[in-house]
């Protein structure tokens, strides 16, 4: 279910930054940022996050923290807070701790990241290091990456939930052809999260993964909303329809709104190291979400073109 909370710090903070922002056309930029639940605690989580594969792997120069810092503040006064990282992403764990370092406020984010490794020393030296490149105390959710010695870690991450040291565990992948051992470790381990791909374009979890992430309690984080550009290459120099433009000012609106309005998903997590697609990707957590009869529509129209 798609909840609102909304903070008053909040609501100053975007009304602040929408002051220096440029306008993108809609007045449901200016709302609320929808919620979803966390099944396993209560917790609401907003719809759109942040992902830093191949965007944050940056130099630590002033100009590209300060760029990476704009991007995160923009996520942060619109209502967003989940940053998902890992190891495998090159210096992005560390680039968000210099953000955060540069004054992001770290109580304002939902660090997300993975174990990506063998073996129990290595995988907690690994999660340590993440810690603290981070520059953070506690990491809000940790992930075993793509089921890599799936059963060692989730042993880890289970007893650094028990020294509140890690707050959720989870399990990731970003393959189709990983979805049937995907589901065999939910089963398994019964993690808090999962991570998968999920988009217009690759629809395949609709069959399994998650229905059975919502029946097990489950929370869905959505990789590759776009397919990796696909799908924008898809509709290029083409018009987003007028039926499209009741709820979405936009492609990438269009496509991430399929992907958010779908039961089973909590958040979705696009990558992005430009400012302005930020804005036009937090657009997609505000305003109506697409129904059931809207939804098929938008599928057959993809696969139409």
């Amino acid at each position: 279910m798609k909840n609102v909370n909304w903070t008053r710090r909040q609501i100053l903070a975007t009304g602040a930054a929408l002051v220096a922002l440029p306008k993108i056309g809609s007045t449901r930029d200016t709302q609320p940022m929808l919620t979803s639940v966390i099944p396993v605690s209560g917790e609401e989580l907003p719809v759109i996050g942040l992902g830093t594969s191949r965007v944050f792997d940056v130099q630590s120069t002033p100009t590209e923290i300060a760029r990476c810092k704009e991007i995160v503040a923009l996520l942060t006064a619109s209502g967003g807070s989940l940053i998902d990282t890992s190891p495998m992403y090159g210096r992005s764990e560390k680039v968000i701790g210099s953000v955060i370092a540069a004054g992001i406020d770290r109580s304002d984010l939902f660090l997300a990241t993975k174990v990506w490794t063998h073996g129990k020393d290595s995988g907690t030296a690994q999660m340590q290091q993440s810690t603290d490149l981070m520059r953070t105390d506690i990491i809000d959710l940790m992930q075993v990456h793509n089921l890599r010695d799936t059963a060692v870690h989730m042993d880890s991450i289970r007893a650094w939930q028990e020294q509140e040291l890690v707050r959720y565990s989870g399990l990731t992948h970003y393959t189709a052809a990983a979805h049937k051992e995907l589901e065999r470790e939910m089963l398994r381990h019964m993690p808090d999260f999962i991570q998968i791909n999920y988009s217009l374009g690759e629809r395949q979890v609709e069959e399994r993964l998650l229905p059975l992430a919502r029946d097990l309690g489950i929370a869905v984080l959505i990789n590759r909303p776009f397919q990796r550009g696909r799908l924008f290459a898809a509709v290029s120099g083409k018009t987003l329809p007028g039926w499209a433009q009741l709820f979405a000012a936009s492609w990438g609106q269009f496509f991430l709104k399929f992907v958010a309005s779908h039961p089973a998903v909590t958040c979705t997590i696009p990558a992005t190291s430009k400012p302005h697609h930020m804005i036009d990707n937090l657009g997609a957590g505000v305003g109506d979400l697409p129904d059931t009869a809207m939804r098929q529509r938008m599928a057959d129209f993809i696969a139409s073109i």
